[in-house]
């Protein structure tokens, strides 16, 4: 006796369709679970097994072949429970599940039966869609996340008993079954063997909950031929479909939009340069004393970027419900970008990602959003030198000596440090008087490698704010052109013209530019080109710099719609390289 259902799991962010094949044979009792199992799926008979036995059904006294193909990919987690268990009960002829070369199965069983939710949903309905399959079964508390994936149908239960809730063995089908009605709902059903016949779901008058099912052949509704010596039970699962809500959600976030770059005094040079990072996705690095709002500054940079598009809302929360942190799947997709803030105190594997399993890092969690290292020199230099390959690439490879697990990470990295260890440098106040020396200086900044620095297109002062700020805030009479909303509108139309530029490659941001794209979309005047070999030769600048001014460049010139680069888009580009120009 053999039997072939569907199941997934997850490798990296992606869902990998698995075909979990069940044999019975004669021979010893035992139960053999093949296809690179993990110690996770070994141990799954033993929930497998008590479930099956509390549920009322019988665990077959034969010897158990499992096999999860394909052989050679390993396979982790318990998703593979409820799909283990339906394989054992269908091919011991015990329940008839329709549809089952069609329907992916999902979940983690209890002993008594429970089904609970396992990460990754998403990803694996997904991967379900594109292989063509009709119908996925979750748990309820997966239910929410597998319904944003369109074009699947979704049945969702909380019980192995709801599977068979209603539902009729072919010995109790009768001809005639008078009843009192409200409504009936009617659908079709093909048993092995059997007719198609129409199965009635019967809403009574009675104080009972629980519908009444009867079933009738298609091609004559007033009988019915069916064997009433078969005892299997059907799966009914029209009623267990979960109806996907037109409504329109809240965006999820992990940021908040009541902060406001209106609230911020003064450094308006500072707002334009955080404006141009989010245009472009260019990574800033804000320098400046303690207590003049490096760290608010940043804060409010979501504040400003463009939503996610469909695809890249789609990508993000596969990488929230992987990681385990999408926890709303009823407020929809991740729509706004993600901002992550970790402490200086973050280990390696807790940046980029790993573990035994590996699970997505904050470089990850960052995808399409903001990574923020609030005190960069702070941070150990063996986890600041690991960003340098996501910076570069755009996505983080671990390597483990059974398989090797990519993750996307193509995100804006912001960061903020003082000057010098007590971070008054340079300031003339008597209050605040610095007492670092060279030396001590040389240390604190060297935490920060050239190979990162060159990697982050704006470096910034943030100077303390002058009473003058201070007044015209006061007096309402400051440049309004840098709140929130104006900037974000700024921000918007220079991300639309760049989509359209791009939109046959496989970028969004003038950030991701890179040879001959780079050199093709970046129009440069003779005079900007001129001043571009200048600058190079006298900053003695590294190639990876020259070409990071040439995509700064090109966002400033889409902020003012202006193809051509001029000479003042570079002359800025440059002039935002505050640590480049103090080393020259």
């Amino acid at each position: 006796m053999y039997g072939k259902l569907f199941s997934a799991c997850l490798q990296g962010i992606n869902g990998v369709m698995v075909e979990v094949e069940t044999d019975l044979s004669n021979g010893l009792p035992m139960v053999a679970i093949i296809g690179l199992p993990d110690s996770a799926i070994r141990e799954s008979i033993e929930r497998v097994r008590s479930a099956i036995k509390n549920c009322g059904f019988t665990f077959p006294n034969q010897r158990v072949t499992i096999n999860l193909a394909p052989a050679d990919l390993r396979k982790e987690g318990s998703a593979f429970d409820l799909a283990i268990a339906l394989g054992i009960l269908t091919t011991s002829d015990q329940i008839i599940l329709p549809d089952a070369e069609q329907m992916l199965l999902i979940g983690e069983l209890a002993l008594d039966g429970t089904l609970r939710p396992v990460p990754g949903v998403l990803s694996m309905v997904d991967t379900a869609r594109q292989h063509g399959l009709k119908s996925v079964l979750v748990p309820q508390e997966n239910a929410a996340e597998a319904v944003l994936v369109e074009g699947i149908n979704v049945y969702s239960i909380h019980h192995l008993h709801d599977l068979f809730a209603g539902s009729l063995d072919h010995s109790t089908v009768s001809k005639d079954q008078p009843v009192q009605q409200d409504h009936i709902e009617s659908f079709r059903m093909s048993l092995p063997g059997q007719p198609e016949i129409v199965v009635k779901q019967i809403h009574t008058n009675t104080s009972s909950t629980e519908p009444i099912y009867t079933a009738q052949p298609v091609s004559d509704i007033s009988s019915v031929s069916t064997k009433k010596s078969d005892p299997r039970k059907i799966v009914i699962l029209p009623p267990l479909l979960v109806q996907r809500s037109k409504k329109e959600y809240p965006s999820y976030s992990g940021s908040t939009m009541q902060e406001d770059y209106g609230d911020v005094f003064g450094q308006q040079h500072v707002k334009r340069a955080l404006m141009i990072a989010a245009a472009g996705m260019h990574n800033i690095l804000l320098l400046g004393p303690p207590g003049t709002g490096k760290t608010m500054l940043i804060k409010r940079l979501p504040t400003i970027l463009p939503v996610l598009t469909d695809s890249e809302a789609l990508e993000v929360t596969k990488i929230f419900s992987v990681s385990g942190r999408f926890k709303d799947a009823n407020a929809g997709l991740v729509s706004m970008r993600p901002f992550r803030a970790p402490h200086h105190s973050t280990t390696v594997t807790g940046l980029i990602g790993g573990g035994s399993i590996p699970k997505p890092g904050e470089v990850s969690l960052a995808h399409q959003g903001i990574l923020f290292l609030d005190e960069l020199p702070e941070f150990p230099r063996s986890v600041l030198e690991v960003l340098r390959q996501p910076l570069e690439d755009h996505q983080v490879t671990i390597s483990r000596a059974r398989a090797v697990f990519s993750f996307p990470a193509n995100f804006l990295l912001a960061g903020s440090m003082n000057p010098c260890p007590c971070g008054y440098l340079g300031s003339t106040h008597a209050a605040h008087p610095c007492t670092c020396s060279h030396s001590q200086i040389a240390r604190y900044r060297s935490k920060i490698s050239g190979p990162l620095l060159d990697r982050i297109d704006l470096q910034i002062e943030v100077p303390r704010p002058t009473e003058q700020d201070w007044q015209r805030a006061k007096a309402g009479t400051e440049d309004t052109g840098y709140d929130s909303a104006s900037m974000r509108n700024i921000v918007e139309q220079a991300h639309q013209i760049q989509l359209k530029r791009y939109q046959h490659l496989d970028i969004h941001w003038n950030s991701e530019l890179s040879g001959k794209w780079l050199r093709e979309y970046t129009f440069l005047s003779e005079s900007a080109n001129q001043l571009l070999e200048t600058a190079f030769e006298q900053l003695g600048m590294s190639m990876r710099a020259r070409d990071r001014i040439l995509k700064l460049a090109r966002t400033i010139a889409d902020l003012e719609n202006i193809e051509q680069i001029e000479a003042v888009h570079i002359a800025e580009a440059i002039q935002y390289r505050q640590l480049d120009l103090s080393h020259s």
